[in-house]
């Protein structure tokens, strides 16, 4: 097999299909390695509904995704949470509130029947649901935690992601081991605090917590945190990792850059994950700033291309 470098791909992908290709029935599994997205997050600005999100899928010829929960529960008329900034109004808090609590009670009515329809709607089209992603944890009720996993597992999915406090990851580990499915936590560059996910000590003090605990290895953060490649890492705890978050970052908390220009050795763990056969989902997250002349569904599907060639 020929080894490519960064650079390599990085202008092999440029050749990568037209984003306006649509496949019928879409195939990202590429050397034995499902890759998927993060979706809608990566879709930035464009059209967030499950429709449209199912399209972009399908226009970038992917097979799997990471879909948040949003995109779900509002195609079966779930209340949407406004969004309230920093300097939010009282206003705008009590509203937020208001429609927070509307959704705990949409949540707790709502018969798991009805996402199997949505899950056929997405495996029709020949679209996996891996992960599902859920924001809000550590806000939960207990009732609603078992909601998330139900939903989950009625969706397809072999795990959880989320972002929470390493704390929360005890009471949040219980509903994992009680539904046996594994959680991602997901980690960003914060490496000082003892509750962000950021050094490799947070996630190992989740796991400690329980067996269900895993993680959601973004490559880019760790590489732009810890300055070191997640390398090691990856290989000492695959059996926990639920999924890996792709994308290319320089260290020392530097920027993110188009694939192929940063610090992150993305081909040297796709490679490894075709070469130990890891079973867990190598992840695209669209961060880095659109290149003039391009469009953001042409880098996605140079992102996705980069995989295909990495694996090739």
């Amino acid at each position: 097999m020929m080894n490519y470098t960064r650079r390599d791909i990085a202008k092999l992908a440029l050749a990568a299909l037209p984003a306006s290709r649509l496949l019928a029935k879409p195939n990202s599994k590429f050397g034995g390695v499902q890759i998927g997205i993060n979706a809608p997050y990566s879709f930035h600005g464009m059209p967030a509904d499950a429709d449209s999100v199912l399209q972009d899928l399908l226009q970038l010829n992917l097979s799997a995704v990471e879909l948040r929960s949003q995109p779900v529960e509002q195609f079966f008329g779930a209340p949407v949470i406004p969004a309230s900034g920093r300097n939010a109004t009282a206003e705008q808090r009590a509203a937020q509130n208001s429609a927070a609590e509307a959704l705990r009670k949409w949540r707790l009515a709502a018969p798991m029947s009805k996402f199997k329809e949505f899950r056929k709607k997405y495996g029709d089209a020949g679209v996996l649901i891996e992960i599902l992603k859920f924001d809000g944890v550590d806000a939960m009720s207990d009732d609603v935690a078992d909601y998330a996993f139900n939903l989950a597992k009625t969706l397809g999915a072999h795990a959880i992601s989320c972002e929470i406090p390493v704390s929360k990851t005890k009471w949040f580990g219980q509903f994992a081991a009680k539904h046996k499915m594994m959680v991602g936590y997901h980690g960003h560059t914060n490496i000082t605090s003892p509750e962000a996910f950021g050094r490799p000590e947070s996630w190992e003090t989740a796991m400690s917590f329980s067996k269900y605990n895993g993680i959601n290895l973004d490559i880019g953060h760790f590489v732009s945190g810890n300055s070191k490649s997640p390398v090691e890492f990856l290989k000492k705890y695959a059996d926990r990792i639920t999924h890996i978050h792709l994308k290319d970052r320089k260290t020392n908390n530097g920027p993110n850059t188009v694939w192929g220009e940063g610090d992150t050795p993305i081909v040297e763990v796709l490679q490894l994950m075709k070469k130990e056969k890891y079973p867990f989902q190598g992840t695209i997250e669209f961060e880095y700033k659109v290149p003039e002349g391009s469009d953001q569904m042409k880098e996605m599907a140079r992102c996705v291309e980069f995989c295909r060639q990495a694996l090739a």
